[in-house]
């Protein structure tokens, strides 16, 4: 394995640059896993592409699986950010589940390779594989929570939604399950087949969610 000193001065970052590295190894990490596959990816051609050494890598990751699970995290934080800002502008809980699987939508469609790779790829990383949404959210700064985190605040949309009166025909986790794959399959059928003659997106998004509103509520709830 090459040292350090092998790596040219210019690859080094200087101080206060190391963020600007770290995302350059996410970049390089996200297409070779893209182009080539997760497997067939090593560490090495990581590197490579970044122009610095495997060693200097594993200063910010220590190994491919911290890879994965970061880039997970960063598609995930996308959500995070699209929860926050439903949280600030629409009151109803119910209203903001169907906020929120527009934004999950919209995510997807607007970062394809993203959705590909985090999920539609068979890349989930081991410690991730048995557990998923249901991954221990009490440390949020844990490398692989994003989803989980995401999964939980859809369920508390669900479970205020059920404290303000709304009958929910399942409990809040399956409501919560069953609008997710719906929206799922939705997005992954318009990222894996766009020249297929789709009807209009939004409309077939807000179809969708239409569909699994009412099948997940009693009565009406939504304003």
């Amino acid at each position: 394995m090459a040292g350090f000193s092998s790596v040219p001065a210019s690859s080094r970052k200087r101080r206060g640059e190391g963020h600007t590295r770290r995302e350059e190894i996410l970049q390089a990490a996200k297409e070779l896993f893209l182009d080539e596959g997760y497997d067939s990816t090593t560490i090495r051609k990581i590197a490579d592409r970044v122009g610095i050494s495997a060693p200097a890598l594993y200063l910010y990751f220590r190994d491919k699986e911290a890879l994965m699970l970061a880039l997970c995290d960063q598609a995930f934080g996308h959500l995070l950010a699209a929860i926050d800002e439903i949280e600030k502008s629409v009151p109803h809980p119910l209203d903001r589940v169907y906020r929120f699987g527009e934004a999950y939508a919209r995510f997807g469609l607007s970062h394809p390779d993203e959705y590909r790779l985090v999920f539609l790829g068979a890349n989930m990383p081991e410690s991730l594989r048995k557990i998923g949404h249901k991954a221990p959210t009490d440390d949020p700064t844990q490398p692989g929570v994003g989803g989980a985190l995401v999964f939980k605040r859809l369920v508390a949309f669900l479970g205020e939604a059920q404290g303000a009166g709304v009958r929910l025909l399942y409990p809040p986790e399956t409501c919560a399950e069953l609008c997710w794959m719906g929206m799922h399959g939705l997005v992954s059928a318009l990222i894996m087949k766009p020249e297929f003659p789709w009807s209009d997106r939004d409309v077939l998004i807000k179809g969708m969610l239409d569909i699994h509103l009412k099948g997940i509520v009693e009565a009406p709830g939504r304003s």
